[in-house]
């Protein structure tokens, strides 16, 4: 008889993928109607409340006894010069506080983008090597890769049963592309517990839900969350144009002329200039408005300038 099971203790560990939930967070901030990002400490705590739930247990008798979070990661020197840094270290911060362990490897260079290298796999082999020696009852997993389901059927030989937290969802980005997030069948198949969040999320009957509402941060709707910016959005060259000479690293200066969610655009010709909300240095999106004065320096991107380093101006 395991010490668990003779405790009555039900041992829960957390293996977060760091993209995936930047991706999910990011889209109830900027997509959702609730305008919120992913509060962590209300989901640790919604994992409690739903393993005691499916075993019929105590939910103090229910602890996560371990967390892990795995992200690629920016070197030091590509992400000065912007808030990157601290908005990192602010969310470390967050993990840290909560108990979650850290995992990261450097972004690599791939046809041209930034792209994670062997996170998932990293992930894989810490999750089954710690359930090894410390006999989780309950393993979550918040992913959407059917890369995962060799790590879950290991899991299954050792007795360890997986819940999976996944988010299905799809919308048009600021550039009209339609995005969308699907999680793999196989692996809704293999693990023990598939808990589709998007749908209890959107419930109607539990919308005003405690559990539920504790999911997003409580604070008024902010777009400068603690989140480095996506990797796609990194990458950048200077840029001239015929009515403005050569631009290189100048500061320009210009108005806002539309805002939308999480981006907008400056009035720069010939055409107007796109910015996202991460590339804002001393000013919350949220308290810009139509007409304020910007400065910021000009980046191509597939071919169009976007401004970087966004700063309110002073008049």
């Amino acid at each position: 008889m395991s010490i668990e099971t003779s405790a009555g203790l039900m041992k829960i560990a957390v293996f977060y993928d760091g993209q995936y939930y930047y991706k999910i967070s990011n889209y109830y901030c900027f997509q959702h109607p609730r305008k919120r990002r992913l509060n962590i400490s209300g989901l640790q705590a919604f994992i409690r409340h739903k393993v005691a739930e499916v075993l019929a247990a105590e939910e103090n008798l229910c602890p996560i006894v371990d967390a892990h979070y795995f992200r690629g990661r920016l070197s030091a020197i590509e992400a000065q010069g912007s808030q990157i840094l601290f908005n990192e270290r602010l969310f470390d911060e967050i993990l840290m506080n909560e108990g979650i362990i850290t995992h990261y490897l450097p972004l690599k260079y791939s046809q041209g983008k930034r792209q994670e290298k062997g996170i998932d796999v990293w992930l894989a082999l810490e999750a089954y090597e710690l359930a090894v020696y410390k006999r989780y009852d309950v393993l979550v997993l918040i992913a959407c890769d059917g890369d995962y389901v060799p790590l879950v059927r290991k899991l299954s030989t050792l007795g360890t049963r997986v819940m999976l937290l996944s988010w299905d969802f799809q919308y048009n980005d600021e550039f009209g592309n339609l995005q969308s997030t699907r999680t793999s069948q196989d692996l809704l198949e293999e693990v023990t517990y598939p808990i589709a969040m998007h749908e209890l999320i959107d419930n109607r009957v539990r919308q005003n839900d405690a559990i539920i509402n504790n999911l997003f941060d409580p604070a008024t709707a902010r777009i400068t969350a603690p989140f480095p910016k996506p990797p796609s959005a990194m990458t950048g060259k200077p840029v001239s144009g015929p009515e403005n000479g050569n631009i290189g690293a100048e500061i320009k200066k210009s108005r806002i002329c539309a805002l939308k969610e999480g981006y907008g655009f400056i009035e720069y010709r010939p055409n107007n200039v796109f910015f996202h909300y991460s590339q804002l240095v001393n000013i919350d999106f949220n308290d810009l408005k139509i007409g304020d004065m910007l400065e910021f320096t000009l980046t191509e991107r597939d071919g169009k300038p976007n401004a970087v380093n966004v700063r309110k101006a002073e008049i």
